[in-house]
């Protein structure tokens, strides 16, 4: 029995996007949540805790993005016409972020704050327009004939707009997970203070978006309530109580601090299975599944070879720079 490749690279393109999520999930959530720290030492001490990682964390969504392009050219150009705006969009502002966080400490108190600005609008900005991005897959996209024919701002409606609001409270929490995790002293207690609050904003977003996508979408519908799948799926919502149980506890207790970081990837992860579990196997909602929209298996085959040469180096090279640099940071370390 030959290898499945259209699967195998729908896997390696989830587990790219996944890993792209949790890492940069928190990264981006630091600049989402720098309003709420004024204090010039605790934004330094915010940008310190994941100075050595911001870079390598984007890695992943090159490689899905370009997994995307040479496995499935059906779905990368239909993604492209439908959300051309916003990806253009979510593009400009990891370039106005990176250059923020580079240009930040070297510029002298008059200028910083511009730069401390770039960074806050860059983070939110780019979150929002990936979770607009997950609601126009949810909502599903108008294709005829393998060829997208809706419009260039269908992306712009209530659901995709609410999930980009989604998105921005998710990872505002992974951040305050890591931060609780990574500092100590004043940061780490205003952390604590800002899980509470975070956590059920995030339940209101789950519950609003659970609500709203078996109303938005009847396959999704018939999906989630049909009697074996309802049987099958209510371990998710039990699960989602087990991880706000845990951050809720947290915040009270104040005393692991690796619980609040590890619930809230626990929140991330059964989201992000929650839409594969709900689109599945399409790749393009609401007809054109992975193996429709893949390329030729001679393609998936070469491509393959290198994936299997290259994605072992990138895990090695993420566990080494997380390991190196594992533990609190203190005022007195920095790395720029």
């Amino acid at each position: 029995m030959g290898i499945d490749l259209p699967l195998v690279w729908f896997v390696i393109i989830v587990f790219s996007i996944l890993m792209y999520i949790v890492m940069d999930g928190f990264d981006l959530g630091i600049g989402i949540l720098y309003p709420a720290l004024k204090d010039s030492h605790d934004r330094d001490l915010m940008m310190n805790s994941v100075a050595p990682v911001w870079d390598g964390n984007e890695t992943w969504l090159v490689l899905g993005g370009a997994a995307l392009f040479g496995a499935f050219p059906l779905a990368y150009a239909i993604v492209l016409d439908a959300l051309s705006i916003p990806l253009t969009f979510m593009l400009l502002a990891l370039i106005f972020r990176g250059v923020a966080f580079e240009f930040r400490f070297r510029a002298d108190e008059s200028h910083r704050k511009h730069w401390d600005h770039a960074f806050i609008w860059g983070s939110v900005f780019t979150t929002f327009v990936q979770g607009v991005v997950v609601g126009a897959f949810i909502q599903g996209f108008h294709v005829e004939n393998r060829v997208y024919i809706g419009g260039y701002f269908d992306w712009f409606s209530p659901f995709p707009l609410f999930c980009g609001l989604g998105l921005v409270i998710a990872y505002a929490l992974l951040a305050c997970g890591w931060l609780i995790m990574k500092t100590e002293g004043h940061l780490r207690k205003t952390m604590y203070r800002l899980l509470r609050p975070l956590t059920f904003a995030m339940l209101i977003i789950i519950i609003i978006i659970s609500a709203w996508t078996p109303i938005l979408n009847n396959a999704i519908y018939t999906r989630w309530f049909s009697l074996h799948n309802l049987f099958f799926f209510l371990p998710v919502p039990m699960l989602v109580l087990i991880c706000s149980g845990l951050l809720i506890n947290s915040a009270k207790k104040q005393k692991s601090d690796h619980v609040p970081f590890l619930a809230a990837l626990g929140l991330i992860f059964l989201g992000f299975t929650g839409l594969g579990i709900s689109i599945w196997p399409n790749l393009i909602p609401p007809q054109i599944s992975f193996r429709d929209a893949a390329g030729p298996m001679e393609s998936l085959g070469f491509m393959l070879v290198g994936a299997l040469f290259i994605i072992p180096i990138i895990l090695v090279y993420t566990y080494w720079s997380y390991y190196v640099f594992r533990g609190k940071i203190t005022p007195d370390q920095g790395y720029h």
